[in-house]
Formats: C-alpha cells, sequence, structure tokens
C-alpha cells in the first residue's frame, strides 16, 4: 500500500464520506448518506456499488486492481466532497480501515450498514459475541482451519459462489462432515436467498457470489488444541523438528504479541512460526530453510494446519535474511554457530524486541555461551525424558538436552 498520512492539522473538515451501502440500495441509506451521496464530486466504488446507489449525480471512478494505487488519487483530493462506497460496514473487513490509516478520522464521515456478520446472525438467532468470525475474500481456504472445535459456530465471508462448496468439501475431508452448511445469499435486498445443507451432503447449486457460510461445526475430526506444544506426528518432517515440549516452552520463551513478526532462522519443519501463528490471526512469521524441500515440507506443513499466510524464503542465512521485513522476534534453532547468522539476526531485531536460539550441538553451545557472555539475557539447558519398552518393561529414555539462549533487544 503506498501513500502517506495526512495531518489533522489545519484539518480542511470532512470531506470524505465513507458509505455503507446495502442490497436494498439508495432506499436503504440514512438521509445524512444520502445527502452526503449527493454532494460528492466524485464516488469511489465497485460496478455492484454504483448500480444499488445510482442514479449518481457525481463522476463514478471505479476501482483500480490492485486496489490500493487509488489511494494517493484520493488523498490528492483533499478538502473536496469525496466519496467511497462499501458493502455493509465499511470498517469490518472493509475498506474504511484501510483509509483511515491514511486519513485522519476528523476528516472522514462515515455511514456504516449493517455488516454480513450481522445480518447472517439477524436471520440465523446467533449471539455475534459467540460466533468464530472469518473472511475467505481474497484469502487462503486453509486459515477457517484453526476454527474448527466441536461446536462451534462461523461465520465465513465468501470469495465468491464456489467458496461454501469449497467448505463444505474441507469439513467432509477433515471428519466434520455432519457440520450443518448454511449459505446466506445476497442478504438484505430482493434476491435474499437461504439454504442450508449438511457438509457430507451438500449439493447446493447456482449460489450468489455475494454469499456469507454460517457453520455449525460438528463431528468427529481433529481440532488442533488451543495450547502451544502440538503432537510431533502432526508436522510432516524428516527428524529436523523441534520436538512438542521444547516447542511449548521456546514459544512461551518467545512472547508472542498480536501483529508481530517472527523470523525462524533454519526452519526444519516450521513448527515453531506454525505455532506462532495458530496463537493469534495477527501474528506473521517469515521461515527461512536452506534446503528446498525442506522449505516445501514448510509450505505444506503451513497449509494443513491452519497458517497458510506463512512465508518460507529458501537460502541461507545470513544471506537469506537481506530485504526481509524488520523482526519484532527472532528464533534460530538451527545453524546458530555458523559465522555471522547471530550477529545479523540480532542486527536486524526491532529494539524491544526478542530473540530466542536452541542449541542441541557443542558447537551451537558454544555460540549460546558467547552471547550470553556478551549480551547477557537469560541461559538454560531443557532437558526432557520419554517412557519407551526396555524389553517387556518400560524406561526413561532421554532425548538430547537443548541449551536456549533468550534476549530482549535494549
Amino acid at each position: 500500500m503506498s501513500g502517506e498520512a495526512l495531518s489533522s492539522r489545519d484539518a480542511p473538515g470532512r470531506w470524505l464520506s465513507i458509505i455503507g451501502i446495502g442490497e436494498d440500495g439508495r432506499s436503504g441509506l440514512a438521509p445524512a448518506a444520502a445527502a452526503a451521496l449527493d454532494a460528492a464530486q466524485v464516488v469511489y466504488g465497485g460496478s455492484r456499488h454504483f448500480a444499488l446507489a445510482g442514479p449518481l449525480q457525481a463522476e463514478g471512478r471505479p476501482w483500480p486492481r490492485p486496489i490500493h494505487t487509488a489511494y494517493p488519487e484520493i488523498l490528492a483530493r483533499r478538502g473536496r466532497p469525496t466519496c467511497i462506497l462499501a458493502t455493509g460496514d465499511p470498517f469490518h473487513y472493509g475498506i474504511g480501515a484501510e483509509i483511515a490509516r491514511l486519513v485522519p478520522p476528523a476528516e472522514i464521515r462515515a455511514f456504516p450498514q449493517p455488516s454480513a456478520f450481522s445480518l447472517a446472525c439477524a436471520r440465523l438467532g446467533w449471539p455475534l459475541a459467540e460466533c468464530g468470525l472469518v473472511t475467505l475474500h481474497g484469502r487462503a481456504l486453509a486459515r477457517i482451519v484453526p476454527q474448527l472445535q466441536p461446536g462451534a459456530r462461523l461465520l465465513v465471508l465468501s470469495w465468491d459462489g464456489t467458496t461454501p462448496g469449497a467448505l463444505a468439501a474441507l469439513l467432509t475431508e477433515r471428519g466434520f462432515g455432519s457440520s450443518a452448511v448454511t449459505v446466506l445469499e445476497a442478504m438484505g435486498g430482493p434476491r435474499e436467498r437461504i439454504r442450508a445443507a449438511r457438509a457430507d451432503a451438500f449439493d447446493l447449486a447456482d449460489i450468489d457470489p455475494l454469499n456469507t457460510v454460517a457453520i455449525t461445526v460438528a463431528g468427529t475430526g481433529f481440532a488442533l488444541p488451543l495450547a502451544p506444544g502440538l503432537d510431533d506426528a502432526l508436522f510432516e518432517n524428516d527428524g529436523q523438528l523441534t520436538k512438542a515440549e521444547i516447542r511449548a516452552l521456546t514459544l512461551a520463551a518467545l512472547r508472542p504479541h498480536p501483529g508481530l513478526l517472527l523470523w525462524d532462522i533454519g526452519a526444519g519443519a516450521g513448527s515453531i512460526t506454525i505455532e506462532w501463528m495458530l496463537r493469534h490471526p495477527s501474528l506473521r512469521a517469515v521461515a527461512i530453510e536452506v534446503r528446498p524441500d525442506r522449505a516445501e515440507r514448510i509450505r505444506r506443513n503451513a497449509e494443513h494446519l491452519g497458517a497458510p499466510d506463512l512465508t518460507v524464503v529458501t537460502g541461507t542465512a545470513p544471506d537469506a535474511l537481506a530485504g526481509l521485513p524488520e523482526p519484532d522476534a527472532v528464533f534460530i534453532g538451527g545453524g546458530v554457530s555458523e559465522p555471522g547468522v547471530l550477529s545479523a539476526a540480532l542486527a536486524a531485531l526491532k529494539p524491544g524486541g526478542r530473540c530466542v536460539a536452541n542449541a542441541v550441538t557443542l558447537e551451537g553451545e558454544a555460540a549460546l555461551l558467547g552471547a550470553f557472555a556478551t549480551w547477557g539475557g537469560n541461559l538454560r539447558r531443557l532437558s526432557v525424558e520419554r517412557a519407551s519398552p526396555v524389553g517387556g518393561l518400560h524406561g526413561w529414555r532421554p532425548a538430547m538436552p537443548v541449551t536456549q539462549w533468550a534476549w530482549t533487544k535494549p
């Protein structure tokens, strides 16, 4: 996205109107919203919005692709009556949130309509605060995987008319075929239609591209636990994997908070980055892995476990770190003893950022002892023993101990 936020100092009034419009068109607008639309010199929106709001007295400018290329043009109109048309509530997965990062609220008049989620809840009698809300509009289907919890009520914004069928197939594939899938089409207008089917018997056809899907999750499928430390068997791997117990402690040491970006250097199977992203939908991560086969495996694991937005970089650190966005946290699970890796990671880390490095080799441990002596932080050794067969009995078999260094950048 390009453009620079305007200063609220000497603001020339509320020149930008952001108007939510529903399927009932102009007749559903409040008088103030209709007046703002009529007073605008230029109106931005999609062709569907123009048809719903017509006839327009202003010049209609359709959104370009990508949409953010229009933002500088909008900012250049500062002080002149301008309108943006959006679907429903512009600030709920809508254009309003994007524009508000560029234009101060003191210069905006907003006229929201009920969101698709609100309309769906009104039709179904569901309490909105108790529903899982997901948008798949322009996003990967696998984003819904972490939400698949038995008994959950989910509301999903569709990409187009194929989304409901794709969701039903995914639910069935993952053991939730008995889930109820309700498709709510063109809500709020004359074309409104509501139909339902079981996921494993989904046969709805001719679905309107403007639809929202409501799902009541049911079945015997596997639901991802909410706690860190997923079972090792969930990750496709070749043995290069941070094991569940160490992974849970490592994630705790990384201290994830909403909106942070993690670098995982020497990502192996991608378990740390994937579990990092599963902690909160706003968390982002970059997995850096030197081997192409492992990089592809990371992508498959991320898709399967519901973190499809994970960025995977194939290359050797520290060279592969060049040009990546600055991290808020760094995990080094492989290659910590390689020259330049640790120093490059610490240099890139934002002030206040967190670095956690694990080592199982003597060379890696020596690098972490050196880091502890130079920069301080916390150093600990982690060990796990698991029960395993000894003849006809059982005994404790220790895993390789892990030395872990954790440090916060001043």
